[in-house]
């Protein structure tokens, strides 16, 4: 058995822990705040919530961890709810995405960690010392000769970014043949589907409308912050013909899997990590245009940016997301065990 740590912000965490508990030949128990999901079929370790109940205090320790919030109780039945569990079921290795705090706690039991690394300026003491004490990194984007770890870690050493395994964007869907354009009818207006971040900048409905004026002969779908959410929106993605999107992993992942030319717009995340994403990429051969905020007036109007984008070979997509990432992140997981063993 190995157990997966999912973080409960975002959903980019669980769809790669689902990823990797379908792939692997060992039983895989999750360990979040989250609930447990629908469909998960190994053991699920409901961890406490410890970013509850404000005002928290000292949450850094000096500087050295994240988020340890001193006289948590959250915190305490946290930590002793995980080393229950390692106590008890003596995993193998643990999959941490993300957090330093659960890699310290779970090396200290002498456990195996392998760490999800995110993009960003991630050179601060605690990013170091969960690099440095991890088995393993692992990196959800595509890198042939190191150049998107550079781009995507540029505070980082050199001698930790040598360290990551990047497999490439993981999505949940099936990656797409080829990128044929989106079929229309006679008099039927082309699409764009926004996909907005469950957190950062949010599209209201008033300046929705203002950018809708500039785009005539489009129809827009916009799913996310205060607007209409689904669960799954592949049919929305792929039925497209651009995709306005934050930088995060598991949205463009999604895009990228389903071949569509996208307009991004990075989000404010902390450790930059969607402008450090958007840096690449801007500088890449991806089908992206690539706008560092959201204008409400381009200089050429929005008609203008999702034509343009529109023309965009979204086959460019394959490099980014191949899907392969599963396979080569179940790989990293078994040449760990290995060693352990």
């Amino acid at each position: 058995m190995i157990g997966y740590y999912v973080h409960h912000q975002g959903r980019g965490h669980l769809h790669r822990a689902r990823a990797l508990a379908a792939t692997l030949d060992v039983e895989v128990a999750g360990l979040s705040s989250l609930e447990r999901p629908a469909g998960w079929r190994g053991p699920w370790i409901q961890l406490p919530r410890d970013d509850d109940h404000p005002p928290h205090r000292e949450v850094t320790a000096a500087g050295r961890l994240h988020w340890a919030p001193l006289g948590h109780r959250g915190q305490a039945a946290r930590a002793a709810r995980v080393s229950r569990w390692i106590e008890q079921s003596a995993p193998q290795a643990v999959v941490v995405d993300v957090s330093v705090e659960m890699v310290l706690l779970c090396r200290l039991h002498g456990v195996p960690v392998i760490s999800v690394v995110l993009p960003g300026c991630r050179d601060d003491a605690p990013h170091r010392l969960g690099f440095d004490i991890a088995e393993a990194l692992v990196g959800f984007w595509p890198d042939g000769d190191g150049r998107a770890t550079t781009t995507l870690l540029p505070a980082v050493p050199a001698e930790v970014r040598d360290r990551v395994r990047a497999v490439g964007a993981l999505a949940r869907y099936p990656v797409a043949e080829g990128a044929a354009p989106v079929p229309h009818p006679r008099g039927q207006q082309r699409r764009v589907t926004v996909l907005l971040g469950s957190g950062g900048d949010v599209l209201d409905r008033s300046r929705l409308a203002r950018m809708q004026a500039q785009a005539p002969g489009w129809a827009w779908t916009v799913l996310g912050g205060d607007h209409a959410w689904v669960e799954d929106p592949r049919e929305a993605v792929a039925g497209a013909d651009v995709v306005l999107t934050h930088a995060g992993q598991n949205a463009l992942a999604e895009v990228a899997a389903l071949r569509r030319p996208a307009v991004v717009v990075p989000q404010r995340r902390p450790f930059d990590e969607q402008h450090c994403t958007a840096v690449l990429l801007a500088h890449g051969p991806w089908p992206a245009t690539v706008l560092p905020e959201l204008p409400e007036n381009p200089a050429a109007g929005w008609g203008a940016v999702l034509a343009a984008t529109a023309r965009l070979d979204g086959g460019r997509w394959e490099q980014w997301c191949d899907g392969g990432a599963a396979a080569r992140f179940a790989a990293v997981v078994d040449e760990v065990l290995a060693a352990a063993a």
